[in-house]
């Protein structure tokens, strides 16, 4: 009863403007960057389906996939002046240069087409903090607004991964079907926390990213 009750809140309006912000086709840009899977590729880390459902369920759990989704949720309960600290946060966060590139310019990407078309005062912002502050202004519902951020990101990085790997449109779907119950559950805890339970333990997937930087021959940005 309560889930009913909490889906009832989201008035179509409130999901066709989420899903408008959190597709493919919004222009941030987000098919140049791999996270650092490309170099994961490219040393045999990652080179099926199975192991890249891994990954991604480590970075989901231990890496950027909880700690953005606590900072879009930080950012949404900020006000003005302390968002500026939250997005301060975030750039301290990342812990790699291509990794803080990946999350400014997107940020910076989203901040500008948003502020255009919603006419919101948003600008400079890294991505989760700009995609939370955004939902804020619009009174959007943060849990599913922080849950399609963990799918967006998700299906981004399935998207990378069917350029580097034999992996089919079929076999990728499956995959992000298979995380959909981990989204929900990230999403909760990112709710149920705060910014003092802030951490990162990805570490293999924070080196793969370093090493990206200096990788010889790649398609993506990141």
């Amino acid at each position: 009863m309560a889930t009913g009750a909490r889906m009832a809140m989201h008035t179509d309006e409130q999901i066709i403007t989420l899903s408008q912000w959190l597709s493919p086709a919004y222009p941030v840009g987000a098919f140049a960057y791999s996270h650092g899977l490309e170099s994961l590729v490219e040393t045999g880390a990652v080179t099926d389906a199975d192991s890249l459902l891994d990954w991604l369920t480590d970075v989901l759990r231990f890496g950027a996939g909880l700690s953005d989704a606590r900072f879009l949720i930080a950012a949404y309960g900020a006000d003005a002046q302390d968002v500026g600290t939250v997005d301060a946060l975030c750039r301290a966060f990342a812990p790699s240069k291509e990794r803080l590139q990946e999350t400014d310019l997107q940020g910076a990407a989203f901040c500008e087409v948003t502020a255009a078309v919603w006419a919101q005062q948003i600008a400079g912002l890294t991505y989760p903090v700009a995609v939370g502050r955004a939902a804020a202004l619009e009174g959007l519902p943060p849990g599913l607004t922080t849950r399609l951020y963990l799918q967006a990101f998700v299906s981004n990085l399935v998207a990378a991964a069917q350029r580097l790997l034999p992996i089919g449109q079929t076999e990728g779907q499956r995959l992000i079907r298979t995380l959909a119950l981990l989204l929900a559950e990230i999403a909760e805890l990112a709710q149920a926390g705060s910014l003092d339970d802030l951490s990162g333990t990805a570490f293999l997937a924070d080196i793969a990213a370093m090493k990206h930087e200096t990788q010889y021959s790649r398609i993506f940005r990141t």
